[in-house]
């Protein structure tokens, strides 16, 4: 009989969806003979809080139910117990987004139930973002400046309307565009450009279907940054309808680094978009822990 999974349902994830569809593709998994503990949520970050306990507790089998940030939680706090090395992570896709998976193909319920009956897992990278106050670790991507203001606009606005709430998002923050500042340390080198967006990402997609980060793998151990420069309304939005085929970073005004660490120089407090939430807070540095989970997909 095999181990069962904890699974820690957020069912306010994708505007309440989750809360909606998880019950029934739950019992899609258990009719396919999946073994599984269920517990939900009953606040923000709730999801990190059980995964560590029940780590702690000798769990390492984990089923993530809800959207991207609700599976970067429960890395949190796996990583927070000591023990994600040993923890095996699969997930429902039940979100806003849901752009970790497609790295794997798997673009809905189905495939994602096919891939957890398969149940066949592969180590992936995590990056921990080190700020002013502590350390938070994530899977899929990190963004600032227009990315971070489309992440907090679709979560206070848009969230109902799924992966499409992104795009209706993207489309209000190009008529109030603004630029960063944020001067980046990498590779040996100093970047202060002034840029639209910059994003720091372990997996290719966000949004949805957006292919932010073209050649990044979960486990090459390093991390892909992605900068387009200070792009006027008219180059952003032809700049925008090339990201859904990654082609976006073929412009001059686009520039990809892949590296294992990212010093922020001179760093103030932000707006960052992790892995689908939004947060406040001054970013310090950025690493890549290779091979740090294992990933059921």
């Amino acid at each position: 009989m095999s181990v069962p999974y904890y699974a820690i349902v957020n069912g306010t994830a994708g505007g309440g969806r989750c809360g909606t569809l998880a019950p029934g593709a739950l019992d899609a998994l258990e009719r396919r003979g999946v073994s599984l503990d269920i517990t939900r949520t009953k606040a923000p970050k709730h999801a990190s809080e059980l995964a560590m306990r029940a780590a702690e507790s000798g769990r390492r089998r984990f089923l993530s139910v809800g959207g991207d940030g609700t599976a970067a939680e429960i890395v949190n706090g796996l990583v927070a117990a000591g023990v994600s090395r040993e923890c095996e992570l699969a997930m429902l896709p039940l979100g806003t987004g849901n752009s970790f998976l497609r790295d794997f193909g798997i673009t809905d319920l189905e495939s994602a139930t096919d891939a957890i009956e398969r149940d066949a897992s592969r180590p992936i990278d995590v990056l921990r973002l080190t700020h002013s106050e502590g350390a938070l670790h994530f899977i899929n991507t990190m963004g600032t400046g227009f990315v971070a203001h489309a992440g907090e606009l679709t979560n206070a606005r848009f969230k109902f309307m799924g992966a499409a709430g992104y795009v209706a998002a993207v489309l209000v923050c190009v008529v109030r565009l603004r630029y960063e500042e944020t001067v980046l340390r990498y590779a040996g080198e100093t970047d202060g450009a002034q840029t639209v967006l910059t994003s720091f990402s372990n997996s290719q997609y966000t949004g949805g279907s957006m292919r932010m980060a073209p050649d990044a793998k979960v486990d090459d151990g390093l991390l892909d940054v992605v900068r387009a420069g200070a792009l006027g309304r008219v180059a952003l939005v032809s700049a925008f309808a090339r990201i859904f085929s990654g082609t976006h970073t073929a412009l001059d005004e686009v520039w990809t680094r892949q590296v294992d660490h990212v010093e922020f120089v001179r760093p103030s407090r932000q707006a960052v978009l992790i892995d689908g939430d939004l947060f406040h807070l001054t970013p310090q540095s950025i690493d890549v822990l290779p091979g740090a989970i294992q990933l059921i997909a």
